[in-house]
């Protein structure tokens, strides 16, 4: 009587861990390429966070994405275009989430290099 239940929770648990798991790999893919475009000769930040915007406009739903912001950090002297992204993963069958910060980054192009 007992094992129905629990693997229910099982179950429950592991589509859990895959939904939060390719919610994380869609942040980490757009975090990577808002870099990279930011990153590119004659682009700039904006063009990072839009980059970023578009590419989860049809794979996450609007209310999971708390913030896209694009920052110039340097690494042993060398500028590179980091892309942060903020969301909050809803928690299956309960009113809870679940923090989740990704960042990505991307070496500066071009003479123009901060």
């Amino acid at each position: 009587m007992l094992v129905a239940p629990l693997l229910a929770l099982v179950a429950v648990c592991i589509v859990q861990l895959i939904l939060t798991m390719h919610t994380r790999n869609l942040l980490t893919l757009a975090a990577s390429e808002g870099a990279r475009a930011a990153a590119m000769a004659g682009s700039n930040l904006p063009a990072g966070v839009t980059r970023s915007r578009s590419l989860l406009a049809g794979a996450v739903a609007d209310d999971v994405i708390e913030s896209v912001v694009a920052s110039v950090t340097r690494v042993e002297g060398i500028p590179v275009m980091a892309v942060r992204i903020v969301a909050r993963i809803p928690v299956v069958g309960l009113p809870i989430t679940v923090p989740l910060d990704v960042t990505g980054h991307a070496v500066r192009e071009g003479d123009d290099a901060w």
